[in-house]
């Protein structure tokens, strides 16, 4: 009888250990979001959407990839359509990023990164010398190189802007669950000292790397360790992350909802709505705007989303 009552107690023990390292037992640091507009409809035309997959933001305008429909669109803070480009050359656009007057994309069918202008004009093509497989996001950095979620080859690359690969995080083609190895990486985003976080998405969790290249840290689950669940601070597929002045935000697919952390990987925060159908999930992408506004691409229902400060 004592021995079990002592593996029960390390049982007990063991179970609140990997909760407390995990996130499991967390609490609200901030109040949660609530959501002040949505806009769009499946369909395809001006201000409908066929799962939308990919969000950025710039001062005045949201540029949203309207997968399916093999374009951009582009609407105001306020939601109202402007205009839509891409539809002549994008196969899959993904998650997008706004930088220094230019969009990116990462095409997830065409193995490329494509750069646009605000008003829609193709500038740049960027396909990396060793070639990318179903790139599922990008960020980039001043000079114009770029950091790929390169999905399906299990990695992140930096690569000029002729393609050469200026460096490479993880080992191609092979899963891993260690720091610094990735498990179909789905988007990337650029701190401003020059570090980087990771969507580890199927790894469900963050990993976060220095302006030199090396890991920093992980979470999401157990210490980061590919551990699903609903509580707070752990994901279901890492989908899409973005990062403000002192705020990281994720887009946990599976869990229909965004999620809010400090620049460390502290849990703030989370909010979403359920999904419309009990086979569908909502929240594939987020972008920050600079009103703290969250904007949400709701993939289950079509539509854009912004989302603000509750209190």
């Amino acid at each position: 009888m004592r021995r079990l009552a002592l593996l029960v107690t390390l049982l007990v023990v063991a179970l609140i250990l990997i909760a407390f390292a995990g996130g499991a037992i967390q609490w609200n640091r901030e109040a949660p979001y609530r959501m002040a507009q949505a806009w769009g409809a499946e369909g395809s035309g001006p201000g409908q959407f066929h799962e939308p997959t990919g969000l950025a933001v710039s001062p005045d305008e949201v540029f949203v990839a309207d997968a399916r429909n093999r374009r951009i669109q582009v609407l105001g803070l306020d939601g109202a359509y402007r205009r839509e480009f891409g539809a002549e050359v994008l196969e899959r656009p993904m998650n997008l990023s706004w930088r220094s007057g230019r969009l990116y994309i990462a095409d997830f069918f065409a193995d490329a990164i494509l750069v646009f202008t605000g008003q829609g004009t193709l500038v740049q093509r960027i396909e990396a010398a060793d070639g990318l497989s179903n790139p599922g996001g990008v960020d980039a950095f001043a000079d114009g190189t770029v950091l790929v979620a390169d999905t399906y080859k299990h990695r992140v690359v930096k690569l000029a802007v002729d393609g050469r690969v200026l460096g490479s995080w993880g080992r191609v083609g092979e899963v891993g669950m260690r720091a610094g190895r990735f498990n179909y990486p789905t988007d990337v985003v650029i701190r401003p000292d020059g570090g980087f976080y990771v969507a580890d998405g199927y790894n469900d969790r963050i990993q976060q790397f220095g302006a030199d290249g090396q890991f920093v840290r992980r979470w999401g689950g157990p210490f980061g360790l590919n551990v699903s669940g609903p509580y707070k601070g752990w994901f279901a597929t890492a989908s899409s992350v973005a990062v403000s002045d002192q705020s990281v935000f994720v887009a946990d697919f599976h869990h229909d909802r965004v999620q809010k952390f400090d620049l460390s990987g502290r849990y703030l925060t989370s909010f979403g709505l359920p999904p419309p159908g009990a086979l569908t999930h909502s929240a594939l992408a987020v972008a920050a705007g600079d009103d703290a506004s969250v904007w949400v691409s709701n993939f289950a229902r079509h539509r854009v989303e912004r989302w603000v400060p509750a209190n």
